[in-house]
């Protein structure tokens, strides 16, 4: 499974962010994203019926999109979620035990960390990539800045990302992004317009493509 998962970290270096998502509304949501070229989704569990959903999307997409469990933030959880069948692990912050299970699992864990001790930390317990969180908040240039002594360390950028911003983060180094509202855009939700989603997620995915051949 960890191989499954970086090939497509590699394809499309987005990671579609479900989170607070009317339960009617998921599937055709994944749909949208699976059209705009996404091979990674993560339905965070604190949205509601999030373990059901993670089963459910597996039956349906599992074939042709990695389906992870986000917001885990605890072994219990870690636990339910691999139950359901949750491909891969996101977290807020570095928590031993999940990072942990999903190695002794194989399943990779993108464990959210900011500052370079907890990087570090979350990299050498095992966790695949690292999400630093929230990226936004103190732009490209950290990730620039924490490549120069952790360049060995996967980075993912999650957390105030846009398509404005978006190329600089991979210019920095990141290697992927993790995408909630920018992406999974509410309004378009609210009025059920999945071809603006398949869209957005078509101009992220592309956005990645052009800046690994530049």
């Amino acid at each position: 499974m960890s191989s499954l998962i970086l090939s497509r970290v590699e394809e499309t270096g987005v990671v579609a962010i479900i989170r607070g998502v009317d339960e009617a509304k998921i599937d055709p949501l994944v749909q949208a994203l699976y059209d705009g070229g996404i091979r990674l989704v993560e339905v965070t569990l604190n949205t509601a019926g999030a373990l059901t959903a993670i089963s459910s999307l597996l039956e349906k997409y599992g074939e042709v999109v990695s389906i992870g469990a986000g917001t885990v933030l605890n072994q219990e959880q870690a636990l339910q979620a691999k139950v359901h069948g949750a491909q891969f692990f996101v977290t807020p912050n570095v928590d031993k035990d999940v990072i942990r299970i999903g190695v002794e699992s194989n399943i990779p864990v993108m464990s959210g960390a900011l500052t370079p001790t907890e990087i570090n930390t979350a990299y050498e317990a095992g966790a695949t990539f690292v999400k630093v969180f929230p990226a936004g908040l103190f732009g490209a240039q950290y990730i620039r800045e924490i490549r120069g002594p952790l360049s060995h360390i996967p980075l993912m950028a999650v957390g105030g990302v846009n398509l404005e911003n978006a190329r600089t983060f991979f210019d920095a180094g990141a290697v992927a992004l993790g995408l909630g509202s920018s992406l999974t855009d509410k309004v378009a939700l609210e009025h059920g317009a999945y071809d603006v989603i398949a869209k957005k997620a078509r101009a992220f995915v592309d956005l990645y493509r052009g800046a690994r051949t530049r």
